[in-house]
């Protein structure tokens, strides 16, 4: 395992190093913000003079903003991913980087993002910089809420429904979304965060002890296997919760999206237990069949259900009672 690269003489970061710890590659993370448009239209319509402008700008905010947070969150955690079997290979570790030149690329990259933000909305300028500020808020000591058990889930998951909103500004920037869609999506960013803690503490625990797993990350000391699976349904039942009171309070019938979306939650905790999991790394999930079909499946029942009424699921929104005369 490194250590540091002791004994070794670093080579000086290039261009593409640089680059690279941007992390252009997550960029597939951004798909959490569609789900925002497309609820923006169906339940509210177009409430801006050039959507197709809005979007553009939105996804390249969402971008920039992103690649920022991951800049900072590569040099701050250099010292504490050698320890890790494969984030030890990072830019950041394996290359000697500047830190004038990292915190120059940060603010380039948070900058650009901002202005992008602002001139699609005041709203977007708003959630892209709240966006920004958890980046710091999770990876800058003191206050570094990634050292933090549960706390580090809470506050990283918030990204959730960051983009969300994100995509829901790109069509209406004169609302937010409902309070219920917000929280099932934070609920539901906490289960994947919660799932990828559990996958790296099977594997590492396991592979080369819990010592070293606490000091690539030194919430993992605040851990067991048994706590971050219990967390991991706790996530899950308040997400889905929170999804059947949006689907109750604006269109009952996307209540059929509920088995779809079990299913999904079991695949990928399942996914999680296996060794060498993608949920170690989300930004791979599009490889995963099972999850690609069961997306497709939820996403098809939504199509469905948007345009499709059922009058007879009524019924749920009303007190009955099982008469035994």
């Amino acid at each position: 395992m490194n250590e540091s690269n002791k004994g070794t003489v670093r080579s000086r970061g290039t261009f593409l190093t640089y680059l690279a710890i941007a992390r252009l590659d997550h960029s597939t993370k951004h798909i959490f913000i569609l789900p925002g448009i497309m609820l923006a239209y169906l339940l509210r319509g177009v409430h801006t003079d050039s959507l197709g402008v809005s979007v553009g700008l939105g996804f390249f905010a969402a971008i920039c903003v992103a690649s920022a947070n991951y800049v900072i969150n590569e040099w701050l955690d250099r010292n504490f991913d050698k320890f890790h079997p494969t984030k030890s290979q990072r830019p950041a570790v394996q290359r000697r980087l500047r830190r004038n030149f990292v915190l120059l690329e940060w603010l380039g990259l948070l900058g650009i993002g901002l202005v992008c933000a602002f001139a699609a909305s005041k709203t977007m300028f708003l959630i892209a910089g709240t966006f920004a500020l958890q980046g710091v808020v999770y990876n800058v000591p003191p206050i570094r809420m990634k050292d933090k058990a549960y706390l580090d889930v809470i506050s990283e998951s918030i990204n959730n429904p960051l983009r969300l909103m994100i995509g829901w500004t790109m069509v209406d920037p004169s609302t937010l979304p409902p309070t219920s869609v917000i929280l099932l999506y934070w609920a539901g960013g906490a289960f994947l965060m919660a799932a990828k803690r559990l996958s790296e503490f099977r594997e590492i625990a396991v592979s080369h002890g819990r010592g070293l797993l606490e000091r690539y990350r030194v919430s993992f000391a605040g851990y067991s296997e048994t706590s971050l699976t219990v967390s991991c349904l706790v996530y899950a039942l308040v997400s889905i919760f929170f999804l059947a009171v949006f689907l109750i309070k604006y269109r009952i019938e996307y209540l059929l999206t509920v088995p779809a979306v079990i299913a999904l939650f079991a695949e990928y905790l399942a996914l999680s237990m296996k060794s060498g999991s993608s949920a170690q790394k989300p930004e791979k999930l599009f490889r995963e069949r099972g999850l690609i079909v069961l997306v497709t499946l939820l996403t098809a029942i939504f199509v469905l259900t948007t345009f499709i009424d059922i009058p007879a699921l009524e019924f749920l929104t009303g007190q009955r009672y099982i008469s035994l005369q």
